[in-house]
């Protein structure tokens, strides 16, 4: 009933009633229900025989499925990807939101959606722009309109990983909030120089003046001071090298560079989100541990299922992992994202009232020389006790 609504995620059946994407299959065994059957007599020529006994299976409705998705909130998400993919004539966006502290999944739009009523026809522009179809071609264009990029898709995270790169810093000891540095708008890693945004460089500054400021030099160096072994024993603690284990088909896993391939140049491109690739939940899931105190929680949208007549089938429950970070680097962490609104580079997420944490990033698209970017926030609110997270992705804003 509500046509194009969260298409990705509810997910529609074949014309076998068969789950093809989405919830539909991740729950099919709870929701496909058994169908009835009537055995009766027949000759040899398939003609009912008159007044034989009948065998009769009743059909048994498949079970109601609750989630944690409130179509309020993806109604209005929806329409804010809508309004900034027209505007910034964006090739898609994103918006996933989701509570922090247990991994229930409010909001996931990925624009353009489509509508789960018809989901086998292809849009105009998309037949406009492909005149003649193979079957093949045809099919391989309705899997990419399914696709969900918040877990289906890679991309490299850019400046948002920084937050990653700060809480394995501040938990190994390596770094402290007062800890100066001086940036002249780049660093030279072996033989290659690695710019920051700012070209003239943000001079002498403390590490959080560094987080506020998004500055490459500032993590390059936090990154150096971890060194790869170090760091990869970080990536691996958090979690970010496996998948989140979310209720949809299709995860995609984290693209990291192997642990004995990652040179000083890697290790540096690595601790400001460049040279590898993540999905979107698998950041959300990273930065939600550590800013909710150290819990790695796995992110879902099934609560329970009932039977038709409202009795528990069964409540889900997921797996939860404690002390990935400490509570004093999820405080301190929490500290400086707040301060990157409240005064640093996300000073446009600021909303009067309210205390919000968060993260800008801009990162290139490969190949490079194409000049194509992703533009994405991660953000939370409250920034001291973190109820709601969210990411945005902007792919290839004009």
């Amino acid at each position: 009933p509500l046509g194009e609504l969260a298409s990705k995620v509810l997910g529609f059946t074949g014309s076998d009633n068969q789950g093809i994407i989405g919830l539909e299959v991740a729950y099919e065994s709870y929701l496909k229900g058994t169908a009835g059957q009537i055995r009766t007599l027949t000759d040899a020529r398939g003609v009912e025989i008159e007044n034989a006994a009948e065998a009769r299976t009743e059909p048994v409705p498949g079970y109601d499925l609750y989630v944690s998705l409130d179509s309020n909130i993806q109604a209005y998400a929806q329409q804010a990807a809508e309004k900034v993919m027209e505007e910034k004539q964006a090739e898609r966006v994103s918006v996933l939101l989701m509570n922090p502290q247990n991994g229930e999944i409010y909001a996931m739009v990925n624009v353009p959606e489509f509508d789960l009523n018809d989901p086998f026809t292809l849009s105009e522009e998309t037949l406009d722009a492909h005149p003649s179809l193979t079957e093949k071609e045809r099919q391989d264009l309705l899997n990419q309109m399914w696709r969900n990029a918040c877990i289906n898709d890679t991309y490299e995270p850019g400046s948002t990983f920084k937050i990653i790169t700060a809480a394995a810093g501040l938990e190994a000891g390596v770094v402290s909030l007062e800890d100066r540095f001086s940036c002249p708008g780049f660093r030279i890693v072996e033989d290659r120089k690695i710019r920051c945004h700012k070209v003239g460089g943000h001079g002498g500054e403390t590490f959080l003046q560094g987080a506020m400021n998004s500055c490459n030099p500032v993590f390059i160096d936090v990154g150096q001071r971890l060194g790869a072994e170090r760091f990869y024993d970080y990536f691996q603690q958090f979690g970010l090298l496996g998948k989140t284990g979310i209720d949809l088909p299709g995860e995609a896993a984290t693209i990291m560079h192997k642990k004995e391939n990652m040179g000083l140049v890697e290790l540096a491109t690595v601790s400001f989100g460049q040279s590898f690739q993540i999905t979107p939940i698998q950041l959300v899931t990273t930065a939600s541990s550590i800013i909710n105190g150290g819990n790695r929680i796995t992110p879902h949208f099934a609560i329970k299922a009932e039977s038709r007549d409202g009795s528990l089938v069964r409540e889900f429950t997921y797996p939860v992992r404690e002390n990935v970070v400490s509570e004093e680097t999820s405080r301190t962490m929490r500290h400086i994202l707040e301060q990157v609104v409240a005064e640093g580079s996300g000073k446009r997420a600021k909303v009067d009232g309210f205390r919000i944490g968060g993260k800008t990033a801009t990162s290139e698209k490969l190949p490079r020389s194409r000049k194509k970017y992703i533009s994405s926030f991660l953000g939370f609110a409250p920034a001291d006790d973190p109820q709601v997270i969210a990411l945005i992705t902007i792919d290839e804003p004009v």
